[in-house]
């Protein structure tokens, strides 16, 4: 089974979550998918040609950066990468699940060039790939190091994970943190890895839906549950801890503030957890700026998380990265970024009006 070069999966439902469901009375085939699902364990970069008419009438062609995708089909082995179904040239096909991830990968790499300027996942036309069904009932999604791979869910508890576009961008955010800060995935560090995954997920989905800071859920994988669950998401941004409240699967733990940082050996030190606390940060700046999340907002994350940020980074580090972001747009941009990090406890008031 791929991984990633140290060795981790990067996945989007983390392991005490499947652990609970694992054991469930309830969901009984969701349980025994949750326990299969715990133990289970590039072709050369194309430019795109855009025509238009000049002035004068004649044809114009340009060369533009675009996604170069490939989709393959594990046709529910644990083998990768599986057989290529789709490819950047090829129409939809009659899957259903691979053409969504095929379209997940071509928003994701969208939103990241018009944004910020970014061609792909390395800045340098990254092929980006999947493998859709993967294993049986496999319950989760996840970034290899070279591509993602997507489950189908068991269907009691969770539906296919490529139906969720935050999940997809958050899968390949994972591909931009290895390709830019790499940060190492345990503890403060790793909470930020999967927190800048989930703010690039939502703002992946906010970009294709024209949304602002305001009419987004912040929401990461709201498609995913079925009916039969009482929650909304995986994770809740702005609300980290409410996403989910179920008889079963239990209160979803994320804390939104470092009075409640969870300390444990789990988890890789707590970073499904813990990211909730920067994940609230980046919600509550965008929301504080207005406007669209990936334009001022996601300006300054992205310029923290591509400049001088070591891979050991912790959220004090990270957060003094994005207020000195801001205060190259603006010094009211960096006070909202203070705010927000103050709000969310990183801060306190003498750290906030130090912050440099």
């Amino acid at each position: 089974m791929s991984s990633t070069a140290s060795g981790e999966r990067h996945e989007v439902v983390p392991s005490y979550l499947l652990a609970r469901l694992a054991e469930s009375g309830r969901f009984t085939k969701a349980a025994a998918a949750a326990r299969q699902t715990l133990t289970a364990g590039r072709p050369p970069y194309r430019a795109r040609i855009d025509l238009s008419i000049d002035e004068n009438g004649d044809l114009v062609a340009q060369l533009s950066d675009a996604p170069n995708r490939t989709v393959s089909d594990a046709a529910n082995t644990q083998q990768l990468p599986g057989a290529i179904v789709r490819s950047e040239d090829d129409a939809a096909v009659a899957d259903a699940t691979a053409n969504a991830a095929f379209e997940g990968l071509g928003a994701t790499f969208e939103m990241l060039l018009a944004a910020f300027g970014r061609n792909s996942l390395n800045d340098a036309g990254a092929p980006l790939n999947a493998t859709v069904h993967y294993g049986v009932d496999y319950d989760n999604a996840f970034w290899d190091g070279e591509r993602m791979v997507f489950g189908d869910g068991d269907g009691e508890v969770f539906r296919g994970f490529a139906e969720s576009l935050t999940v997809i961008g958050h899968e390949l955010a994972h591909g931009l943190v290895q390709n830019t800060a790499n940060l190492e995935y345990q503890g403060q560090p790793g909470a930020l890895n999967e927190s800048v995954a989930d703010v690039f997920g939502a703002l992946t989905e906010q970009y294709t839906l024209g949304q602002t800071a305001d009419q987004a859920s912040w929401l990461i994988g709201s498609e995913i549950f079925t009916e039969a669950v009482e929650g909304a998401a995986l994770r809740s941004m702005i609300a980290p801890g409410t996403a989910y409240d179920d008889d079963e699967l239990g209160k979803d733990p994320q804390p939104d503030h470092m009075s409640g940082f969870v300390r444990t050996t789990e988890d890789n030190g707590g970073v499904h957890l813990n990211s909730g606390i920067p994940n609230r940060a980046f919600a509550l700046f965008a929301r504080d700026l207005g406007g669209k999340a990936w334009e001022r907002a996601g300006t300054v994350w992205y310029r923290a998380l591509t400049g001088e940020l070591s891979s050991t980074a912790t959220f004090i580090d990270f957060a003094d990265a994005t207020v000195a972001a801001a205060r190259a747009i603006d010094e009211s941009t960096a006070a909202a970024a203070r705010r927000a990090w103050t709000t969310v406890g990183v801060y306190g008031e003498q750290d906030s009006a130090t912050a440099s």
